[in-house]
């Protein structure tokens, strides 16, 4: 790893999880200790980068592969990134995990319950999927494979967001404690 030792939050999980929120505030908070952080979400790369793909399998394993790329990048430059893609499948998270690197890829999955992302719908997009007017949305029309060994799971079901923020945020200090002492290790194994 180097002296280098920035990694990779990806978020994942349903729309409506709280993926998105639980993502922004750790950038907030990763900012105001003055560490350099990029945030990257799927909604944000579809209007632009990834504005020419659409909602099929295919689709989504480009967006992702995209995602995954920009990650790359930005950590080489020294950059932590938080990340919130759906991610659907095992496939795709395999990829991004195997792009990004799996020493610098931690995956946080949000999990929430399908009938909690549906009773929140903040964007209206579940209500706009049972309709018809929305077609491969995830949840209802495509699958949504839960992770078997994410590095962290959060059930917003039952956390509320203050209790969740904070989980998240102590995860994050300590795996940046570990990878600080392992480039530390590293340093002076030289």
């Amino acid at each position: 790893m180097g002296a280098n030792n920035a990694f990779c939050c990806w978020f994942t999980g349903l729309s409506g999880s709280g993926k998105t929120t639980l993502a922004k505030e750790l950038v907030k908070t990763i900012k105001a200790l003055g560490i350099p952080v990029v945030f990257l979400d799927g909604d944000q790369l579809r209007e632009g980068l990834n504005s020419n793909l659409d909602f099929t399998l295919e689709s989504r394993i480009e967006n992702n592969r995209r995602a995954a790329e920009v990650a790359k990048i930005m950590l080489r430059s020294g950059i932590y990134v938080v990340a919130s893609f759906i991610s659907p499948t095992r496939e795709i998270r395999d990829l991004v995990k195997t792009i990004i690197g799996s020493e610098r890829y931690v995956e946080i999955f949000v999990d929430t319950s399908l009938g909690t992302c549906i009773r929140r719908d903040n964007k209206g997009l579940y209500k706009k999927a049972l309709k018809g007017e929305i077609e491969l949305f995830t949840g209802i029309h495509m699958p949504f494979e839960v992770p078997e060994a994410s590095d962290l799971r959060i059930d917003m079901t039952f956390l509320n967001l203050f209790t969740a923020n904070e989980v998240v945020l102590n995860f994050w200090q300590k795996k940046k404690a570990t990878f600080d002492k392992s480039t530390s290790v590293e340093k002076t194994s030289l």
